[in-house]
């Protein structure tokens, strides 16, 4: 007797395998360890590789050009046309594929605003994955079971696309039809490509309503003041905003509404390659039963070894956000108070935290400068410079200025001060320099959290014109000016001068925003 599931508009799915619908996490667990999709470690959470695809594959993700969206997307590199009949196509074949197959089903929500949230149906190959999206995504209540017209996801890893067949670059593929509300996703186990993609949907689908979707972690303080963390994969999104003294509202993804800000996820997603106890115990606590760990290298006793960096430099812990200790549950909050962008500069030239003027903060905003880390996308394997608009150009369906206008009016509107952490190199470039200690990123946004630096005296930086404070609590004040971190000033001189015809470079394609904005930049003397 064959099972139907409404997958998406285009038509249902009609299934001659085991359906297992909405499994608890531990009914999960046990049928991934059933099929042998992976190991148990000593923690409790469950081990799984993710073979050739250890990162996001980008260049094999698509957006179905539809009649209704045509005209809202930024057709490039990023957001690539798929035809609608490739898309059709792919998915009649990926119904065969799945006809005599298990599946797994989650139904849950993205978004913690049960006002802005979207219903999503993750249809997937393998129990691990299942999993994944159940600690990933909003898990529903008893009175939240109801499914109608959710925007579904189909990963089937095992099937792959034929390129001289199906149009399309490789053997894998993320497809998104905004029109038929699905995504289907083949070639790859790497989980995470779930988990952006529906980021990717939110980011089409919130401007609508007034929303602004930012790539930004986010906490609360003990007095209710709450702060935004923007940065790309590897900057120190989790780490940062996991924080003792503050609860943890959401690691990687958020809404801004009129109201304040609301998480997306029902998860974290935290990259561990060198995770420590001592550094980040609330993440090392959140790994236990029910987490999945992905190409986390493990000993003969199937402890996690967080500093072998074999299988790839991206390993990931994902868990829900309530495993972290003091987790806002549920994951919203208000007004933000404090913005920081957060930049891993592989350069090691600009400082480790500065003062941003409204227009610095939309030049840097619209720049989105920081380093590709090692693993997070495939083929990348030592940090590369890099410039991500708005902190998240691989999840922009719109064009940037949508995202850019939006943030502005909200940062004026709400008086909200920003800065730009550099959580990179220090000291020289990377190969050269050493990467900024933990301990002291942590000082310097606690500083700026309790308004310590306010207090203080700034320095405007010659080359980046950004305010500097001249002292922070718990920081040396020489690593405050990089320029003084470094044995040559003249190499620091060049690879800062090298640094700002790259912010320029970058900048021209932004030829539609206003000229104050413009002239927010580096130097370009």
């Amino acid at each position: 007797m064959s099972t139907q599931i409404d997958a998406c508009p285009l038509a249902g799915l009609s299934l001659e395998g085991a359906v297992f619908w909405n499994l608890s996490t531990a009914q999960l667990v046990e049928k991934a360890l059933e099929r042998n999709e992976g190991l148990l470690t000593s923690t409790g959470a469950f081990r799984a590789t993710t073979g050739t695809y250890t990162g996001r594959s980008p260049k094999d993700k698509y957006v179905v050009d539809e009649p209704s969206v045509h005209r809202n997307i930024d057709w490039g590199t990023v957001n690539q046309a798929m035809d609608p009949e490739v898309f059709k196509r792919l998915f009649q074949r990926m119904k065969e594929y799945l006809r005599y197959r298990d599946v797994f089903v989650f139904d849950g929500f993205a978004g913690a605003d049960s006002v802005y949230r979207i219903p999503i149906r993750v249809i997937n190959e393998t129990a691990w994955h299942n999993l994944f999206a159940r600690q990933m995504f909003v898990r529903p209540t008893g009175k939240e079971t109801t499914h109608q017209s959710p925007f579904t996801v189909i990963s089937a890893p095992g099937f792959q696309a034929v390129p001289r067949r199906d149009g399309t670059r490789s053997e894998t593929f993320i497809a998104i039809s905004l029109e038929h509300r699905t995504v289907l996703i083949g070639g790859t186990r790497y989980a995470g490509e779930m988990k952006k993609s529906i980021f990717s949907v939110m980011n089409y689908l919130l401007p609508e309503q007034g929303v602004l979707p930012m790539h930004c972690s986010a906490n609360k303080g003990a007095d209710g003041d709450t702060a935004l963390f923007f940065g790309l994969s590897g900057t120190g999104k989790t780490t940062l905003s996991a924080d003792s003294e503050r609860r943890l509202i959401g690691d990687d993804e958020h809404g801004w509404n009129e109201s304040g800000i609301f998480n997306i996820e029902g998860g974290c997603y935290a990259k561990c390659i060198g995770l420590s106890r001592e550094k980040e115990p609330q993440i090392w606590n959140a790994i236990r039963f029910g987490s999945v760990l992905e190409n986390v290298a493990l000993d003969e006793e199937r402890r996690p070894d967080f500093n072998d960096r074999s299988l790839t430099e991206n390993t990931r812990a994902a868990y829900p956000v309530d495993y972290i200790d003091g987790a806002e549950i549920p994951g919203v909050g208000g007004h933000p108070r404090v913005i920081l962008f957060l930049t891993a500069d592989a350069f090691g030239v600009l400082p480790p935290i500065a003062e941003l003027t409204p227009e610095q903060a939309m030049y840097h905003f619209l720049s989105g400068y920081t380093s590709k880390l090692a693993g997070t996308e495939r083929g990348v394997t030592q940090p590369e410079a890099t410039f991500s608009t708005c902190f998240g150009a691989p999840f922009l369906p719109r064009r940037p200025r949508v995202y850019a206008e939006m943030l502005g009016e909200k940062i004026n509107r709400h008086k909200v001060k920003v800065y730009l952490v550099n959580t990179g190199w220090s000291g020289g470039p990377y190969g050269q320099g050493h990467r900024i200690q933990l301990s002291y990123t942590r000082s310097m946004i606690r500083a700026a959290l309790r308004g310590d630096l306010d207090k203080d005296r700034f320095t405007i930086d010659p080359v980046f014109r950004i305010a500097v404070p001249e002292h922070c609590p718990d920081v040396p004040d020489r690593m405050l000016m990089p320029r003084n971190t470094w044995a040559d000033p003249a190499a620091y001189d060049a690879k800062a001068k090298e640094l700002t015809k790259r912010f320029h470079e970058n900048f021209r394609q932004f030829d539609d925003v206003n000229e104050t904005i413009r002239q927010a930049g580096p130097r370009t003397e």
